[in-house]
């Protein structure tokens, strides 16, 4: 059922939070600026109507979902501050303040998983709409833009041949277990026995022992496939046995020189990927393509790709999502050397521009061809501080979700930290010299004839 209407209705024996809050706080300036009506629009489709119990308010949701990536907080935590922060509750369109917790931290999860990732593209585009209009960027900025991808890790343990094999033989006597088989040998004492004396033989150095072992274990996995296939029928298989089973066959045929081959139970999707660094040969997880303006560094386009696609071949996509986010078609597109190839730039409209490429370009151009690197503080910023550098939501909707949150977050900090530097300097205009007063006039003379408007 669709959310209920918040009841306009005063309360008599409850105090409003705009009476004791600053009015004049980022958070508070921020949430004013928000257009929510359009969440509530476009959110509402989702919903069936007439059935279930009344589902929770969409500003409750899309606050909550903003505060999480800009602060990179769990669900749980989310939850257990908007309960102690009045500035968050009044973000998320509490009028009244509440001591007791709205909602559980699963509601999070299923509203994530209804709204899916089209979903989580129209907050990210509420952040660039709301920027255009507190003055955070021009509408210029839309039409030049950077373009680079990075690996978002997936929330797996570092992958290898024998803790995959046990893992597979484990989850095979579970399930079969389930189905009432009859196994001759469960070896659940035996696995547990032979990884620890698979890592005590590797740490002294006794790698012909490890072999050995490695290959028992191989050994058991191929006995259990084989007599579960030879105890089961078809028809009475259900759809996670053979799931397991198909994943367990590819687990103990693959070698080290195959492609495709699964780095998790868990995480089946999970690819490897060598971005040649120094610290980290190999990362496990999707590649993610984020674009920025490439002046005001505001994150307009974050894509994750399944697979691991060659850049150049993901550029028409991220582009595609630019625009539809930002209903503007970017005439420059500054990207690095793993982009090039021209004939894959024909479909693109505007020019591509890449440095050490000979093509015909004006000196404001090979100037800018400078500042490209940019993007690489920005990828950063969204890994450690919006929650990007590992997703700990599941699978490749949970990582297209977890890459446009962490864009969501890493605009919306953008934007409180330009609101309270406005807010601040109106705070202490008295104790500033005419010069800094003339300097922030002459750069900031819109923004200050709409604050002086608002107030």
């Amino acid at each position: 059922m669709q959310p209920k209407s918040q009841d306009k209705q005063g309360c008599l024996f409850k105090q409003k939070l705009s009476e004791f809050i600053n009015m004049n706080h980022e958070l508070v300036k921020l949430a004013d600026k928000i257009n929510w009506q359009v969440f509530e629009k476009e959110f509402g489709r989702v919903y069936i109507a007439g059935k279930g119990r009344p589902a929770l308010p969409t500003r409750l949701m899309v606050g909550l979902q903003f505060l999480k990536s800009t602060y990179n907080l769990s669900d749980e935590e989310t939850v257990s501050m908007l309960m102690q922060n009045v500035y968050w509750q009044y973000f998320c369109g509490f009028v009244y303040f509440e001591n007791k917790l709205p909602l559980d931290p699963s509601s999070m999860t299923r509203w994530r998983k209804r709204v899916k990732s089209q979903g989580m593209e129209k907050l990210l585009e509420q952040t660039v709409k709301t920027a255009l209009e507190v003055k955070c960027i021009k509408s210029k900025d839309l039409e030049k833009v950077t373009t680079d991808t990075t690996v978002q890790e997936t929330n797996i343990a570092f992958p290898t041949d024998i803790t995959l094999m046990a893992r597979a033989c484990e989850l095979l006597v579970r399930e079969g277990k389930k189905l009432n088989i009859a196994f001759r040998q469960t070896y659940v004492r035996t696995i547990p026995h032979l990884l620890r004396k698979y890592w005590h033989s590797n740490r002294s150095k006794k790698y012909k022992e490890s072999k050995k072992i490695l290959r028992k274990v191989k050994t058991i996995l191929g006995r259990l496939i084989r007599e579960i296939r030879n105890k089961l029928q078809l028809k009475q298989m259900t759809e996670r046995i053979k799931e397991l089973l198909s994943q367990s066959e590819r687990i103990y045929n693959q070698k080290r020189t195959d492609k495709n081959k699964i780095y998790s139970l868990f995480e089946p999707d999970t690819i490897c990927i060598g971005k040649g660094k120094a610290k980290q040969k190999y990362e496990f997880g999707h590649k993610v393509s984020i674009t920025a303006t490439h002046r005001s560094n505001f994150v307009i386009g974050s894509l994750a790709l399944s697979g691991c696609p060659n850049d150049v071949t993901t550029l028409k996509t991220s582009i595609e999502q630019v625009t539809r986010i930002t209903k503007v078609k970017p005439k420059e597109i500054y990207c690095d050397k793993g982009y090039r190839g021209a004939e894959w730039h024909k479909e693109i409209s505007g020019k591509v521009l890449i440095p050490g490429v000979k093509q015909e370009i004006t000196k404001r151009q090979k100037r800018d061809l400078k500042r490209r690197n940019a993007i690489e503080p920005i990828i950063g910023h969204m890994k450690f501080g919006h929650g990007m550098q590992r997703s700990f939501l599941k699978g490749e909707a949970g990582a297209a979700i977890n890459a446009l949150m962490s864009a969501c977050g890493f605009n919306i900090r953008k934007l409180l930290k330009h609101l309270k530097s406005i807010l601040h300097f109106f705070e202490n205009w008295k104790f500033t010299s005419k010069l800094q007063i003339f300097g922030f006039f002459r750069s900031n003379f819109q923004d200050f004839c709409k604050f002086a408007i608002i107030q």
